[in-house]
């Protein structure tokens, strides 16, 4: 009987962890400052480990006590008194939830429009050599096992697409986010990045938001994506941590090292005869939509937003191409049950890769960096995407 007590108990302290991950996955993808959100995560730290304690001690010795007398869990369950049995019903949906989650993520495939697929793992400490440690406020995360903080993953994903033209057949993108400038990594970490990425053939570049958490390492931007140059344009958007600190600025720095700001905006690209309208999209956080109708009704589209939560919206204005971050492919995930943490409305749905939603394409790239330096399972990455035309 004690056995059965405890994986009820276990069922619980999983189902009450699910909610709280729940409320800091839908806060964080919501427009709330960081001066807010850090005391939601400072409760979300002290429930998780606290009410598994409570119940152990307080329902298995007090009252009811399982562990004293001996009651079946029905028996127990009609002794809880006042909001108890209302809580742990809660606590039996967030653990349906738990199990819904871990089954979409045995169960999702790569969506048939993707047709190719390379990957190269780069370890840029032993690459460079040199310590990429830095002097970011959480740098001692780098000695937890396991941490695959500078361990680069390269992506090369091939897409047919299709409404994209013949013409542009073998367009090729370079999909930068998330690269989190805090201290940790240091600078030659994204020195080191952005050397192999300008070898690469690609003919644009985007950068999807979330680039600053220090501001003193604004003066990174020039030696890092100033370096990147693409025949048809760099373009970028920014995220919510850049939000937290004086958007104008980062915005004129990343201008000034030669990339356009797409900020709720639509840029049309003439190339090989055929339109495209470029987009970008820093809602829920900054500004307002970029207006597609504004575009050739025949241009090929294509967004970039910094969350993925945008995709309901971009499917109603018929992007083809939808380009994100945010979510860093959980920045841990757990064997046999994926990511966990992802700050969005959809919690893991849209954590990292490929996923269709007739008539858009969603591409969620891991980013590079994160405010906290720690990736297990999730590796930073580096995405090159070559369209193909369907015909």
């Amino acid at each position: 009987m004690i056995l059965l007590h405890l994986c009820w108990l276990l069922i619980l302290s999983i189902g009450n962890t699910e909610l709280l991950v729940t409320l800091i996955n839908r806060t964080h993808a919501a427009p709330v400052h960081e001066r807010l959100l850090k005391p939601i995560r400072h409760l979300h730290d002290v429930l998780i480990p606290l009410v598994p304690l409570w119940i152990l001690v307080v329902v298995g010795f007090f009252s009811p006590g399982v562990f004293v007398h001996e009651m079946s869990p029905r028996e127990a369950w009609s002794q809880l008194k006042g909001p108890v049995p209302y809580f742990f019903g809660l606590c039996l949906i967030g653990f349906a939830g738990f199990l819904w989650s871990v089954a979409r993520y045995w169960l999702r495939r790569e969506p048939r429009q993707q047709i190719g697929f390379r990957s190269e793992t780069v370890d840029v400490a032993a690459e460079t050599g040199v310590s990429l440690a830095g002097h970011g406020t959480y740098r001692s995360l780098l000695r937890v096992p396991f941490n695959e903080c500078f361990t680069v993953e390269w992506t090369e994903r091939e897409l047919r697409l299709p409404r994209l033209p013949r013409e542009w057949d073998g367009l090729t993108l370079l999909h930068l986010s998330d690269w989190h400038f805090t201290g940790t990594p240091d600078l030659p970490f994204y020195k080191a990045i952005c050397e192999r990425a300008a070898k690469l053939d690609f003919d644009i570049a985007v950068f999807t938001g979330d680039l600053i958490d220090d501001e003193a390492c604004l003066a990174w931007v020039l030696p890092t994506l100033g370096t990147i140059n693409a025949p048809l344009g760099q373009y970028f958007i920014l995220g919510n941590h850049d939000w937290y600190h004086v958007v104008p600025t980062i915005r004129q720095e990343l201008t000034s090292a030669g990339w356009r700001d797409l900020s709720g905006q639509i840029q049309v690209l003439d190339t090989a005869g055929k339109k495209l309208a470029l987009g970008g999209d820093e809602r829920p956080w900054i500004g307002k939509p970029p207006n597609f109708n504004a575009a050739p009704t025949d241009a090929f589209r294509m967004l970039l937003s910094h969350t993925p939560d945008n995709l309901t919206w971009a499917r109603r204005q018929g992007v083809d191409l939808m380009l994100a971050g945010h979510n860093h492919g959980g920045q841990v995930s757990l064997p046999g049950i994926g990511p966990v943490y992802a700050p969005s409305l959809h919690g893991t749905r849209f954590a990292g890769g490929l996923y269709w939603s007739d008539p858009t394409l969603l591409c969620v790239s891991r980013g590079l960096g994160g405010r906290h330096p720690l990736r297990i399972g999730a590796r930073p990455e580096v995405c090159r995407i070559v369209l193909r035309a369907a015909g």
